[in-house]
């Protein structure tokens, strides 16, 4: 991997931990826990809740100690394969990359937040009538972008010989 794909990474990532340290930051400062402020009305909020588990409360229910030790171990190995991932086709697949990028610095930003608070700060809240979207954040939407490029990759078999 050359300086070129590293400043990539860094950069990229860099700019969505950034984005999202900043949002999660003007959020906790503006609104109370549960409070919320609605956007479009019967589509999108901005709110704020708390997210223990994963993605969709997954492992919510559990203790600190035990979603923290989780939620590590997964994290770390997510972060190592894509960083390993995006050393292989960093020169060769730049959109791809980016992609990598993208889930890089999602990860990490919600990693921030777990170590530093015990849950993730969550704010964007789209909904119709009472059927919502778990609500998520700059993170989770970069790591979904990322995963929307991974995906393409895979099915146009547009990915490298590892």
């Amino acid at each position: 991997m050359g300086k070129k794909q590293i400043i990539r990474l860094i950069l990229v990532s860099g700019i969505v931990v950034l984005a999202d340290q900043v949002t999660k930051k003007i959020i906790m400062a503006s609104l109370a826990l549960h409070e919320y402020i609605v956007v479009i009305d019967n589509f999108f909020n901005i709110t704020h809740v708390l997210n223990p588990g994963g993605a969709f409360g997954f492992f919510a229910t559990q203790s600190e100690m035990v979603r923290k030790l989780v939620f590590l171990v997964i994290s770390s190995a997510v972060a190592l394969f894509v960083v390993w991932f995006y050393s292989r086709v960093a020169r060769s697949h730049v959109v791809l990359s980016w992609g990598l990028a993208l889930i890089f610095g999602g990860a990490v930003g919600n990693l921030i937040d777990r170590f530093r608070y015990g849950h993730v700060v969550d704010f964007l809240d789209f909904y119709i009538g009472t059927a919502h979207w778990p609500a998520f954040n700059v993170a989770d939407s970069a790591i979904s972008i990322g995963m929307m490029i991974l995906i393409y990759h895979v099915i146009f078999k547009k990915i490298p010989e590892l």
